[in-house]
C-alpha cells in the first residue's frame, strides 16, 4: 500500500485523545512511506492527520471541493492539493488516488465516505481493504450493526469481511496489508444475490 485514503472528522471534540489519534495515525503512516489522501482541510482531524503526516516527512494529497476551499478551510500546507467540483469527485479521486481506505471517529461525511468505500467493493467498482479504525470504542455500535444487517440478511455471506476493523493502527495495518479482495455482487451467481 503506497497511499490510502484516510476518512475523518473536520469537528475538533472536547476529547483531546481524538485529536492525537488523527496526529498519530498521520505521523505512523508516513513513517511507513505510506501517503496519505484526505478531504484538504485544515481544521479538526482532518488537520491533525496532515500535521502528523507532514511533520513526519510523509506525503500529504488534499482533495477539497470548490466550495469548502472557498471557505478557505483548506490545507494549502499539503504536498498537494486538488480542488474539485463537489463530493461525488472527491469520493472517486480518494478511490482513484489510494490503495486503501482507513476510517477514523468522525461524523456524518465520514459515514458517507466509509459505506461508499463499503458499497463500492460490494459491488466491484474496487478491490482495496475498506479498514476501520475503532479506537476508544468509537465504532463498537457501527460495527455491531454491520454484523446485525448480515445475520438479518441484507449483507451478503461473500460481503461480511469487508470492513476491516481494528483497535489500533499497527494492527490495522497489519490487517490490511493481509486482504483478500472480495467476490462481488457482479461475480456472483443469481442464486446466490
Amino acid at each position: 500500500m503506497k497511499r490510502l485514503a484516510v476518512y475523518c472528522g473536520s469537528a475538533t471534540p472536547a476529547d483531546p485523545r481524538y485529536i492525537e489519534l488523527a496526529r498519530d495515525v498521520g505521523e505512523a503512516l508516513a513513517q511507513r512511506k505510506i501517503g496519505v489522501v484526505y478531504g484538504g482541510g485544515k481544521v479538526g482531524l482532518m488537520g491533525a492527520l496532515a500535521e502528523g503526516a507532514l511533520a513526519a516527512g510523509g506525503e500529504v494529497i488534499g482533495v477539497i471541493p470548490q466550495a469548502l476551499e472557498g471557505l478557505e478551510l483548506s490545507n494549502r500546507n499539503c504536498t498537494q492539493l486538488l480542488v474539485v467540483p463537489g463530493m461525488h469527485e472527491r469520493k472517486r479521486m480518494f478511490t482513484d488516488l489510494a490503495d486503501g481506505f482507513i476510517t477514523l471517529p468522525g461524523g456524518v461525511g465520514t459515514m458517507d465516505e466509509l459505506w461508499e468505500a463499503v458499497s463500492w467493493s460490494q459491488l466491484g467498482y474496487h478491490a482495496k481493504p475498506v479498514g476501520l479504525l475503532n479506537a476508544f470504542g468509537f465504532y463498537n455500535k457501527l460495527l455491531e450493526f454491520n454484523r446485525h444487517m448480515a445475520e438479518v440478511g441484507f449483507v451478503r455471506a461473500a460481503h461480511r469481511a469487508i470492513i476491516i476493523d481494528a483497535a489500533n493502527i499497527d494492527d490495522l495495518l497489519a490487517k490490511m496489508a493481509a486482504h483478500k479482495p472480495v467476490t462481488s455482487v457482479l461475480q456472483l451467481r443469481a442464486e446466490d444475490l
